[in-house]
């Protein structure tokens, strides 16, 4: 190998001969061959794959996270079918706006042209700005192209989401990645008329860090080349110390108010109703690393305790309130141990979800039964009136008897005989369910 050395002016020339847009924005595909990644959809026979070559698309939206094509698959769509592309941007356009380019739309249809209006980052559009597509996507004058990262069901107006066909676009494989690198340092897009030496592994590590994202692939690999050393026969050499300077901060795929948050807590916690404590700890890592509020967390764990460990162990609920007030008094990064300590914990417990079992079958009954009246003799007489109405009377005062029981039923009349707590044998739920089994028999037999 050659002396390894700096070569500014020359390293500058040959950059600025470069296109000065992205390399990200030079690289975007045009055709569908030469796109990578979502063979779900778009592999040969695939659904998207058909309706594009056969020119049947409607309305729909793209619903993936950032980088993986979505506006780039939108464009190709449009020029595939021969319609007018037109990009709007949730930031910058109003109702006035969009019935400007309404009546373009329309204008096109009458002269036989098809107009595909690409809506990148639809979730932003507010309500109103949704309801005015509506008219023109029943009547036809556009087709509605709308890409998001959050969960449409959530984000995007029912009556318009009906409307369109939901496309679920994946996170890039890393062996999509490193063919969008590869083609980026061959192609005259993008850096084939230069030298460029990297790795395989050096390459891989740039796959890995953009964590399925194209546009973030490509622009680590922009970076990595914009300050790299130069040999002194003029080729760009990338090393691990040039590469670890540009992915020293790597964020991690996670977004606090999205949908990503979502599945992420979804994923602790049934790891820990799994007990499975290496999967809980490793999604509690993912989200404190992250920067989730310990707080946050340490509520679902509060909630956790009870739902599905309940009676089997009651201290959990004990526990996991300390853990969320040494979450409170310390914050991170002291307190990431006590959330593991719980979560470990609670992964590790006898689980019993009796107890939420019961809280809804009896909700169930509270909301069909809103009239159902307090049976008499449990009612309070605080006054005269009162006891004349015989409220309190033959109420039985469970402490005056030697088993401390009674059997005074306490349920309205019309769900007599109604159970709501089935305990299980786990853990210390045993022993309170043997407990549940002598009471009731006890009261079958008195109230004989």
């Amino acid at each position: 190998m050659g002396k390894v050395g700096y070569n500014y002016p020359m390293q500058e020339s040959l950059l600025e001969s470069k296109n000065s847009a992205p390399l990200a924005a030079r690289l975007r595909p045009e055709t569908l061959e030469e796109y990578v990644g979502q063979s779900h959809l778009l592999g040969e026979g695939k659904l998207l794959r058909t309706l594009i070559l056969n020119d049947d698309i409607s309305s729909m939206i793209f619903w993936g996270p950032p980088g993986v094509g979505k506006t780039t698959l939108a464009r190709i769509i449009a020029h595939l079918t021969k319609s007018a592309f037109v990009d709007f941007s949730a930031v910058t356009s109003g109702i006035k706006e969009i019935k400007k380019v309404m009546e373009e739309a329309e204008e096109r249809r009458r002269l036989g042209q098809k107009t595909i209006l690409f809506v990148d980052e639809i979730h932003r559009f507010n309500k109103a700005q949704q309801d005015a597509f509506l008219p023109y996507v029943e009547k036809g004058s556009i087709i509605l192209i709308g890409a998001t990262t959050e969960n449409p069901s959530f984000e995007v107006n029912s009556a318009l989401l009906s409307r369109c066909k939901v496309f679920v676009l994946k996170g890039l494989s890393k062996d999509d990645v490193l063919t969008l690198l590869r083609r980026a340092l061959t192609s005259p897009k993008g850096y084939g008329e230069m030298k460029i030496e990297i790795s395989d592994e050096n390459l891989s590590r740039i796959a890995e860090f953009s964590q399925g994202d194209a546009r973030r692939a490509l622009s680590t690999l922009e970076m990595a080349i914009s300050n790299a050393k130069v040999k002194a026969d003029g080729t760009f050499l990338i090393d691990e110390e040039d590469l670890e300077q540009v992915t020293s901060r790597k964020s991690l795929l996670y977004d606090k108010k999205g949908d990503e948050h979502y599945n992420i807590i979804s994923a602790l916690h049934k790891s820990m109703r799994n007990s499975d404590p290496d999967a809980a700890l490793y999604w509690l890592a993912r989200m404190l690393e992250s920067g989730e509020d310990p707080l946050y967390v340490a509520r679902r764990i509060v909630r956790f305790a009870s739902e599905d460990v309940g009676m089997a162990d009651p201290k959990a609920v004990e526990l996991a309130v300390a853990c969320y007030q040494a979450c409170h008094f310390l914050g991170m990064p002291e307190c990431s141990v006590h959330l593991a300590q719980i979560v470990t914990y609670l992964s590790l417990a006898p689980k019993s979800n009796s107890v939420y079992v019961a809280y809804e079958n009896a909700a169930k009954d509270a909301r069909n039964t809103p009239e159902a009246e307090v049976p008499l003799h449990i009612r309070n007489a605080p006054t005269r009136l009162m006891k004349d109405l015989g409220y309190g009377e033959g109420y039985q005062y469970a402490h005056d008897s030697e088993e401390k029981l009674t059997p005074m039923t306490c349920l309205p009349d019309e769900l007599e005989g109604h159970e709501y707590y089935q305990p299980t044998e786990e853990g210390l739920e045993g022993k309170f369910k043997a407990r549940h089994e002598a009471i009731k028999s006890w009261k079958k037999e008195h109230r004989k």
